[in-house]
């Protein structure tokens, strides 16, 4: 059998985001799932503002994160790079085969950085986390008049006479009533859309989280551990292996 072999792998850019993410996620649904049940628990308008500021709060984390992920895709290490991360390229769809035939075979191909398969989800959660992302933002702005958008969004929805830096939510006094409507019309796609991406990516998130856990079983790859230490320990020679000398 060949010896076991510790290959690094994952920086601690791609570490730090990884995990950031992680508690954002978890802290943005659990927010979320009140913010969307808070006629049923009774909350009044004082609460619902508090809890969406928290919210809108944790929210700039996770974009400034992902923002950070974009940027280190071009000054990480290879692993942490958009073409080692994004599906496509010469030769993928040939991998993919490979790969996908190898591992129901019972003898799965190992791969330092993100296999194949790998690739397809990373880009499904870039994407999804994306969209929310831009949603939430615009939803920000049209629920408590924040950044980036805010200050537009108020500016279309002032009363006359009133100025638009001294909008405050659930107060439409201040809001023009035709403008309003007209703005709630322009958010009611970017607050469906935030919704749906929602349960869609709780959905992805759990079959991430059951793929790792059964490549992890069925290569041996320590793939949970690697994303703390950074390197991953694998028994013969991965099949990016070649391209890896000057990590």
């Amino acid at each position: 059998m060949p010896d076991l072999k510790s290959h690094p792998v994952w920086d601690a850019g791609t570490r730090w985001f990884h995990w950031i993410n992680v508690l954002c996620v978890v802290a943005l649904m659990a927010a979320g799932l009140v913010i969307l049940n808070a006629g049923s628990l009774d909350i009044s308008n004082a609460g619902k503002i508090k809890l969406k500021t928290v919210h809108a709060s944790i929210g700039y984390v996770f974009t400034i994160n992902l923002i950070w992920r974009f940027i280190w895709a071009f000054l990480g290490n290879r692993y942490a790079k958009l073409s080692a991360v994004l599906p496509g390229g010469k030769g993928y769809l040939h991998a993919l085969r490979s790969y996908v035939v190898a591992f129901f075979s019972g003898h799965p191909e190992q791969y330092i950085g993100h296999n194949p398969v790998g690739r397809l989800g990373a880009v499904l959660l870039f994407l999804l986390i994306t969209i929310q992302a831009v949603t939430g933002l615009v939803l920000a702005g049209t629920d408590l008049f924040l950044p980036p958008f805010g200050h537009w969004i108020a500016q279309w929805v002032a009363a006359p006479g009133i100025a638009p830096d001294t909008l405050v939510p659930y107060a439409p006094a201040m809001y023009d009533e035709t403008a309003y409507q007209s703005m709630r019309a322009f958010r009611k796609l970017f607050s469906v859309t935030h919704v749906y991406n929602f349960y869609f990516l709780i959905a992805t998130i759990v079959l991430h989280v059951a793929a790792v856990i059964m490549t992890d079983i069925r290569e041996g790859g320590s793939i949970i551990s690697a994303m703390f230490t950074g390197r991953k320990t694998l028994r013969g020679r991965p099949i990016d292996e070649d391209y890896s000398s000057h990590d």
